[in-house]
C-alpha cells in the first residue's frame, strides 16, 4: 500500500510540472501579440513593405496614415480602419484580405498581388490581441 501511495504522488506530482509548463506555453503563445515588441517585429514590416508607400510618411492616401495606432483609429476618408480585438470588423483586415465592402472593395494593396496568408494571420492575430503598438513606433 505504502509503494502505491509513493507511486500515487510522484504521478500526481508529475502531471502538476506538466500541467504548468503547458499552462505557461500557452500563456506565452496568447500574449506575444499583445505585445509592443509584436508590432515592431512582424505587423510593422508588413506594413511598410506593403502600406506605406501609400499610407505612411508624408503620404496619406485616403487620409490613412497607417504609421501610429491615432492615425489607424481615426482612419481616412472612409472613417476607422481598426477595430482593436474585433478582426472581423475591422475594415484593415478586410481590405488586404480582399473581402472589402462590395460597394467598394478597395482591395489592399491595390495594384499589387494579394499580402501573403501567413502575413494576414499575424496581423488578424496582432488586431485581435488588441492591436498594440509601442508607444513612439520605429521609424520605417
Amino acid at each position: 500500500m505504502k509503494r502505491f501511495a509513493v507511486g500515487l504522488g510522484v504521478t500526481c506530482i508529475a502531471l502538476m510540472g506538466w500541467a504548468l509548463k503547458v499552462g505557461t506555453v500557452q500563456a506565452a503563445g496568447q500574449d506575444e501579440a499583445s505585445t509592443p515588441e509584436f508590432y515592431t517585429t512582424k505587423v510593422q514590416p508588413i506594413f511598410q513593405t506593403n502600406c506605406y508607400r501609400c499610407h505612411g510618411g508624408m503620404n496619406h492616401r485616403g487620409g490613412l496614415s497607417l504609421q501610429t495606432r491615432a492615425g489607424m483609429l481615426k482612419g481616412g476618408h472612409d472613417g476607422t480602419v481598426l477595430v482593436p480585438g474585433d478582426p472581423a470588423k475591422s475594415l484593415l483586415v478586410q481590405l488586404i484580405r480582399h473581402e472589402g465592402p462590395a460597394n467598394d472593395p478597395m482591395p489592399m494593396p491595390p495594384k499589387l498581388p494579394k499580402i501573403s496568408d501567413a502575413d494576414i494571420a499575424i496581423v488578424e492575430r496582432w488586431v485581435k490581441a488588441g492591436a498594440i503598438v509601442p508607444e513612439v513606433a520605429a521609424k520605417p
